[in-house]
């Protein structure tokens, strides 16, 4: 069962938002061009953004992961990566747009993230491709460029990382699977055209504008998918999902909502 238990946080237009291991949230608002650091209880501890081009302002900022320790933001349309601690002071950030080489250059990025080894992950909509990259920057592969054959990405909107490394992207109504190396190891239907993915531990959230599917990872092949549909019934569309501790988060443009997950026997 899937019981609502209150509402967090207050925004203009939130579009992405993610948890860390200790419990903060950080939430992309792409109307004020913001990131903002709340605590569990909605508390807002830190928010940081403006328009702009500068180090620590954004051009809608479309997606916001949280590491442990770091904070990266896809600052779309300066196509670029920026890079904050967890208490969001500015650390760097990592554009392509000046290289000659085209295997590395991304534009007008989704989304991006880091695996337990260290790699970056950009999600280029430019190129419909998944660039990984060292955590010194070094490109390593493209993910799911036309290359791929029949894993090549279409319509790739986000993606995620399981614990074990491997990729998980949304594409129109398909979740596609691939290795750590970018190796294409399955393609799911899904039962609507996703807007998001997140992973935590060992579930996955997959959300479009109205309904949640959500489902432990362990066999995620087609032959054991059945995952839980939440259909809540809400007066704005879900921009984001996230499961962290037996609670399942709903990011709208205004508000988190907040379920607690009864597991039924």
């Amino acid at each position: 069962a899937v019981i609502y238990s209150g509402r967090i946080g207050s925004f203009n237009s939130a579009k992405s938002f993610s948890i860390n291991s200790l419990g903060y949230i950080y939430v992309s608002d792409v109307s004020s061009n913001e990131i903002i650091k709340l605590d569990t209880l909605g508390k807002v501890i830190k928010s940081i953004g403006g328009y702009g081009w500068k180090e620590s302002s954004f051009d809608y900022p479309i997606d916001v992961f949280a590491a442990p320790l770091n904070i990266y933001v896809a600052d779309k349309n300066n196509n670029r990566i920026q890079l904050f601690d967890k208490d969001l002071n500015f650390l760097s950030y990592f554009s392509t747009q000046n290289s000659d080489d085209d295997r590395i250059r991304f534009r007008y990025p989704l989304s991006s993230a880091i695996s337990s080894q260290g790699d970056i992950m950009i999600l280029d909509s430019d190129n419909r491709r998944i660039l990984k990259f060292n955590s010194r920057w070094e490109y390593q592969t493209s993910i799911g460029s036309y290359e791929a054959g029949s894993f090549a990405l279409v319509n790739p909107k986000h993606f995620t990382i399981t614990n074990d490394s491997k990729l998980l992207v949304v594409d129109s109504n398909n979740l596609i699977l691939f290795d750590q190396f970018g190796n294409g190891i399955e393609k799911i239907q899904l039962p609507f055209e996703a807007e998001n993915i997140s992973a935590t531990y060992s579930t996955i959230c997959v959300n479009d504008k109205s309904q949640i599917s959500y489902f432990v990872n362990s066999y995620l092949d087609s032959n054991n998918f059945h995952p839980f549909i939440f259909n809540p019934k809400l007066e704005d569309d879900i921009e984001d999902s996230f499961l962290f501790n037996s609670k399942l988060y709903l990011l709208t443009k205004k508000t988190i909502l907040i379920y607690k997950i009864i597991q039924s026997n």
